[in-house]
């Protein structure tokens, strides 16, 4: 059983928690975020801690416990610090750039895709120069910011299903960190 629930969160400072009517609200640097408590949860703050506390052990509000800690870590997370995922692009001829409040893909379909750029987010395409002599895996890189650690995924996980890298050449969009293995193809027949 995990023990998530039951550790204290440690504020940063210039960070502000407020609780109105199951309704939690976070201020830091770059923002503000809410979120309703779920039923039999609540949150009591002290001084520079805050602690989140359930009403009773059955199995649902244990589950609840657990989430609702993690999701005001990263409430506090978000106003402080900020969320951020990079994606490389793959493949020649592919591209990225930012139109206004709109991302456009040139990903070796006959259109382009665009995509717009949900509120909160900052959004950065930019294209790795190439230089002669030198090759350079990657053609463009995709930026996503943002305080609301759910925005910034599944808007990154929107960008990356548009092209997701396949294995035998690599093209593709792929997470910074993520390993493709590539396959050998098919070998020859006699």
């Amino acid at each position: 059983m995990s023990r998530i629930g039951r550790a204290p969160i440690k504020l940063q400072p210039g960070t502000q928690v407020d609780v109105v009517d199951n309704k939690i609200t976070v201020k830091g640097k770059l923002g503000e975020l809410n979120w309703s408590l779920l039923p039999g949860i609540t949150v009591e703050v002290e001084e520079n801690l805050l602690k989140v506390k359930r009403a009773d052990d059955s199995k649902s509000q244990r589950a609840f416990h657990g989430l609702s800690r993690a999701l005001i870590q990263n409430m506090i997370t978000g106003v402080t610090e900020g969320f951020q995922k990079i994606l490389h692009i793959y493949g020649t001829g592919y591209s990225a750039e930012v139109v206004g409040p709109w991302l456009k893909l040139t990903l070796g379909f006959s259109h382009d895709i665009l995509l717009q750029i949900p509120e909160g987010l900052e959004v950065t395409a930019e294209a790795v120069p190439r230089s002669k002599g030198m090759r350079s895996d990657f053609q463009s890189i995709i930026t996503i910011k943002g305080i609301d650690k759910q925005l910034v995924g599944e808007f990154a996980a929107e960008v990356r299903g548009c092209r997701p890298p396949e294995n035998y050449k690599g093209k593709g969009i792929r997470y910074f960190d993520e390993y493709v293995i590539i396959k050998a193809g098919k070998a020859g027949t006699k």
